[in-house]
């Protein structure tokens, strides 16, 4: 079982892995072009030649976090025409300078990206107008349906859970009252242990639909609530600036519920860790645990998160090596 820092996730160290060889193999080239008398450094080349998959790599990245369709296609030009056009000025730098030839790519990769919706033929547009229409239409339901279950949550709460309070407790008076029948005393006790059970199945049942911490104080509140509830070590690391729409954090908080549900039950002992944060308009959750790893990611429970998430143009992804741990990593459009 690996250790678990506060600083080094397994994301991380997968990231430092891929990296580690490129760092070692340009500081082996700077110690010979020390060593062989220094003068014109020929290992920037090097560097330069281990930087473009690394660039291309990071616009891939953020342009894939980007919501799906046309707008994901542009981020993905317009990212790899950066690193393209970024790449061009390094080698013209790099080469003495002199004429500006970087300005011809710059042109043309500008206007390969300003015509970019020209080219979308009339029927691609129309089908991409009516995904674009789909889709918001597809959110404003999802919206209705996340008020709508909050306050399905709030009647049970303020309605049928606190009528079966009061009944409860009348029951416990009328139980006092028929001490001197023990017959009569024992039907009693048994409605009024019949009414505790169906407040406890009905408090779950609401918490199950939508927490009332969520609706009260926030995705970041309700999470370190589930924290303070979960019998595993549980830290959780976030600040949101501002409260994210009510279907957005339902499905958050249902991703980082299911995660360490699967700690508890798969990983007994393990330290978790929950991390909120926001990357432009998208919101990143990751649950990490230092557990056995190897979680089955085709599992019902992990298979309905994904569904969730998507159902939202979200990602949801599990990494789980033998050994090493499982991290959750799920990406949701905060608008």
């Amino acid at each position: 079982m690996t250790d678990y820092g506060h600083d080094i996730d397994l994301r991380s160290v997968v990231r430092g892995a891929a990296f580690a060889p490129s760092l070692v193999l340009l500081t082996a080239l700077i110690v010979i072009w020390a060593a062989t008398g220094a003068g014109y450094f020929w290992p920037m080349w090097v560097a330069l030649g281990l930087a473009i998959p690394t660039g291309l790599w990071l616009a891939v990245r953020w342009a894939w976090r980007r919501p799906r369709g046309a707008t994901r296609r542009y981020a993905m030009q317009a990212s790899i025409s950066v690193v393209l056009v970024v790449t061009a000025v390094l080698v013209w730098a790099m080469s003495g300078g002199g004429f500006f030839w970087p300005v011809f790519p710059f042109v043309g990769l500008s206007v390969a990206l300003a015509l970019n919706p020209v080219f979308l033929r009339p029927g691609q547009r129309k089908l991409q107008n009516r995904v674009d229409e789909l889709t918001r239409t597809r959110s404003g339901a999802l919206n209705v349906q996340a008020s709508e279950l909050r306050r399905i949550e709030r009647d049970l709460h303020d309605g049928a859970q606190a009528r079966l309070v009061a009944l409860s407790m009348q029951l416990g008076r009328a139980e006092e009252r028929l001490a001197d029948h023990p017959d009569s005393a024992a039907l009693v006790r048994q409605a009024r242990e019949e009414a505790t059970a169906a407040i406890r199945e009905l408090r779950d049942l609401a918490r199950g639909i939508a927490p009332p911490v969520l609706a009260d104080r926030g995705l970041v509140a309700a999470v370190e609530a589930l924290a303070g509830r979960s019998t595993a070590n549980v830290e959780v690391v976030g600040h949101l600036a501002h409260r994210l729409p009510p279907v957005v954090e339902t499905a958050a908080y249902f991703v980082v519920a299911e995660s360490l549900t699967n700690v508890v039950k798969h990983a007994p002992g393990a330290r978790a860790r929950v991390t909120l944060s926001q990357d432009g308009a998208m919101l990143v959750v990751e649950v990490a645990d230092n557990g056995p790893g190897g979680a089955d990611v085709t599992a019902s429970g992990l298979t309905g998160l994904k569904q969730r998430v998507e159902a939202l143009d979200g990602r949801l992804e599990v990494h789980s090596v033998a050994r090493e741990g499982t991290v959750v990593w799920a990406v949701l459009p905060c608008e």
